[in-house]
């Protein structure tokens, strides 16, 4: 699957984008189809503890998903929001395997 980072607003290091990474390769687990994902990071707010947003793309074939979450930290965000893409995964193929 072919994964891409985009960091607004701060430069992203390379320990999140190997966290990023990993963690969405593991979707492929849940869904062998995805054929790839664009991550958006972005801080706001920074007044506020819950202020790091991560929105997840994920494309499948004749569809796409996208979740937004926000959290403490980044990693925390993208594992809540990997969660999410994983049920919605999920419904996805036993939605498709029902119809064969």
């Amino acid at each position: 699957m072919k994964v891409s980072v985009h960091a607004v607003n701060f430069t992203v290091d390379k320990k999140l984008v190997d966290f990023v990474q990993e963690r969405l390769d593991k979707l492929e687990k849940y869904y062998d189809k995805v054929v790839s994902a664009d991550v958006f990071l972005k801080v706001e707010n920074i007044s506020e503890k819950e202020n790091k947003i991560a929105e997840v793309k994920i494309s499948v074939p004749g569809d796409e998903f996208v979740v937004k979450k926000q959290c403490k930290t980044f990693e925390e965000s993208i594992e809540v929001a990997c969660e999410s893409l994983e049920r919605l995964l999920v419904k996805r193929k036993e939605k498709i395997s029902s119809h064969i």
